[in-house]
C-alpha cells in the first residue's frame, strides 16, 4: 500500500479507536443534544434563571450555540444566539487586546513608565514614574483611583475632561506592593483615560476599531440605550430574590456607566466568534484576523497569584485573562457579574476548547453559567457518569439558591427591627452633598422615609447600627453606609460615604 494511503488509513482507524474508548469525548456532533438537555433540565431546577445563552468552541470551529429560557421576564422574548446579555468584567480582555494591538504597532509602549507618554497627567510623580500600562492591565501596580472606577461604573457622573483631572486622585495602595496582583477595575479605567487623552482614542472607539470590527462581532457593544431603545437590548439583569418572583433588578446599566473593565453586551455568536480568535491565536473562519502571535501574547502571565474561584485554581493573570486551571487542564477565563448579570467567558489551550455562557441572574444561582460550563469540559473529556454528576452539581446548586434566600430575607427582617438612630426629622438631613472626587449626593425625604441617589442609582434607605447612619442599597445586595456629621448647631452639615467626606451645599 503507497505510504501516503497507509497513513490515512491507520489515522482513520485511530479516530475510531479514540472515538470508540473515549465515548463521546471527541464526538463534537453529539454535544449540541446532550448540552441542550442539560441546561434545560438544570434551569427547571434552578428556577432562579430566566435565561441562558451558551457558545462553544474547538479547534474546528464553532460546536454549537444556543439559547434557553426568557431574555426578560417583564417583556417575554425567547433567548437566541444574538440575544445580547452584559458581560460585566469578561470586557477586560477585549480592551487589553485592543490595547496590545495598539503596541504591537509601536504606537504605545506597554512597558514605559506613565510619566514617559502622558507626563501631563496629575497621577503623582512617583507612581507615574514607575507604574507602566502592563503593571495596570495585569492588576500589578499597587495603585488605585477610586474616583475614577466609581464614577465610569455606578454614577455614570462623568465627563472625559473630569476624568482626566481626576487622574490626580491615583494612590498607592499601603497593603498592595508594586508587583503584587490585587483585582480591581481602577488600572483599566486609568489606562483608557491616558489613552484617550494622549490618543484621542476612547476606549469603545478602541475596541470596537480594534477587535470588534475586525472579528466581526457586529452584536457586540458599549451602546446599551441605544440597543435598548431599539428593542435589541436583549437580557437585562435580574434578581432570583424569592421562589417564582424572578425581577430584573432595579439597577440597569446605561451608556454613562459602560467602562472599559467592564462596557460591553455581546451574545453567545459573538462569544463564539471571540473564542475561535482566542484558540486559533488570531486566526477566525480560517482567516488570519490578527498578526501571528498578538493574541497569545495577552495570554502570557504578568503577575502570580494562588486563589480559587469555586472548582478553578488561579495561578496568574495575563492581559485581560485570568491563568488557572481546571483540573489538570490548563485554563484561561475571565468571568464578570454585576446587578444580575453573569458571564464566564473561558478556553482551554492544551485541548482547543473555548465555553462562553452568560445569564441574567445573579442574586442566587449565578454559578449555574459556571455549571453549565463545567458540563461541556467534562463532556469532551468523558467524566464517567457525567449526568449523574451533574445533576448532583445542580442540587448543590439549588440548595445554595436556597440558603441564599433564606440569609437575605433574614437580614431584611433584622434590618426593620433596627432602631433609628438619626436624632433629628428625615427633612433636617434632606439636601444636596458634594465630594471633589465622588460627585453630588442627594438626599431626599419621601414616603417611607430618606432616599440617597447619586448618579444613576437611588435607593431608599435604612436604618443602621452606629449614631446618625443610614443603610443604602445603591447596588443590588451590596449595602453601604452613610454616616451624617453635624455641626456645631447640631444641623447636618457633611456625610461620610465610601470613605469620602461629602459637604453639604
Amino acid at each position: 500500500m503507497p505510504y501516503r494511503l497507509a497513513a490515512a488509513a491507520i489515522s482513520a482507524t485511530l479516530c475510531t479507536v479514540v472515538l470508540a474508548t473515549g465515548a463521546t469525548a471527541h464526538d463534537r456532533s453529539a454535544l449540541p443534544a446532550a448540552l441542550d438537555a442539560f441546561v434545560r433540565r438544570a434551569m427547571t431546577e434552578v428556577e432562579a434563571v430566566p435565561g441562558v445563552a451558551v457558545a462553544v468552541v474547538d479547534g474546528e470551529g464553532v460546536v454549537h450555540t444556543a439559547g434557553y429560557g426568557q431574555a426578560d421576564v417583564e417583556r417575554p422574548s425567547p433567548v437566541t444566539p444574538d440575544t445580547p446579555f452584559y458581560i460585566a468584567s469578561s470586557t477586560k480582555s477585549l480592551t487589553a487586546l485592543a490595547i496590545a494591538a495598539m503596541a504591537s504597532r509601536g504606537e504605545l509602549d506597554l512597558d514605559a513608565p506613565l510619566a514617559q507618554w502622558v507626563p501631563d497627567s496629575a497621577i503623582p510623580a512617583d507612581i507615574a514614574g514607575r507604574v507602566t500600562l502592563t503593571d495596570l492591565l495585569s492588576h500589578r501596580s499597587g495603585v488605585d483611583n477610586a474616583a475614577i472606577a466609581y464614577r465610569v461604573a455606578f454614577t455614570g457622573d462623568w465627563t472625559p475632561d473630569m476624568l482626566w483631572a481626576l487622574t490626580r486622585e491615583t494612590r498607592a495602595l499601603d497593603d498592595v506592593p508594586h508587583g503584587t496582583f490585587k483585582y480591581g477595575n481602577a488600572g483599566y479605567n486609568l489606562a483608557t483615560v491616558l489613552i484617550a487623552h494622549r490618543f484621542g482614542r476612547d476606549w469603545s472607539s478602541l475596541v470596537r476599531d480594534e477587535v470588534l470590527t475586525p472579528l466581526g462581532m457586529a452584536h457586540t457593544t458599549e451602546a446599551i440605550d441605544e440597543a435598548r431603545a431599539s428593542g435589541r437590548g436583549g437580557a437585562p439583569g435580574h434578581l432570583g430574590l424569592e421562589p417564582g418572583n424572578t425581577r430584573p433588578s432595579y439597577l440597569q446599566k446605561t451608556d454613562a456607566t459602560m467602562h472599559s473593565a467592564g462596557g460591553l453586551i455581546s451574545t453567545a455568536n459573538d462569544m463564539a466568534r471571540w473564542l475561535e480568535a482566542q484558540i486559533g491565536d488570531g486566526v477566525v473562519d480560517g482567516r488570519r484576523v490578527f498578526p501571528e502571535g498578538l493574541i497569545a501574547s495577552t495570554h502570557v502571565s504578568r503577575v502570580d497569584q494562588e486563589t480559587t474561584f469555586g472548582p478553578y485554581v488561579r495561578t496568574g493573570y495575563g492581559l485581560g485573562w485570568q491563568v488557572g486551571r481546571y483540573g489538570d487542564d490548563e485554563l484561561l477565563h475571565h468571568f464578570g457579574n454585576f446587578a444580575g448579570s453573569r458571564a464566564h467567558v473561558s478556553f482551554m489551550t492544551g485541548r482547543h476548547l473555548g465555553v462562553a455562557v452568560l445569564i441574567n441572574e445573579d442574586a442566587v444561582a449565578g454559578e449555574l453559567a459556571d455549571v453549565v460550563a463545567d458540563y461541556v469540559y467534562d463532556w469532551f473529556a468523558g467524566v464517567p457518569d457525567l449526568e449523574a454528576v451533574y445533576d448532583a452539581r445542580v442540587a448543590e446548586l439549588v440548595a445554595t439558591r436556597d440558603a441564599r434566600r433564606r440569609g437575605l430575607a433574614r437580614g431584611v427582617s433584622a434590618r426593620a427591627q433596627r432602631p433609628r438612630t438619626l436624632t433629628l426629622p428625615d427633612a433636617a438631613y434632606a439636601g444636596t452633598y458634594e465630594s471633589a472626587a465622588l460627585g453630588t449626593l442627594h438626599i431626599r425625604a419621601v414616603p417611607g422615609g430618606l432616599e440617597a441617589a447619586i448618579g444613576v442609582q437611588h435607593a431608599l434607605a435604612e436604618n443602621f447600627t452606629h449614631p446618625e447612619s443610614l443603610r443604602v442599597e445603591l447596588t443590588p445586595l451590596r449595602g453601604e453606609v452613610i454616616v451624617f456629621g453635624l455641626d456645631a448647631g447640631g444641623r447636618p452639615d457633611s456625610l461620610t460615604y465610601q470613605g469620602e467626606v461629602f459637604r453639604r451645599q
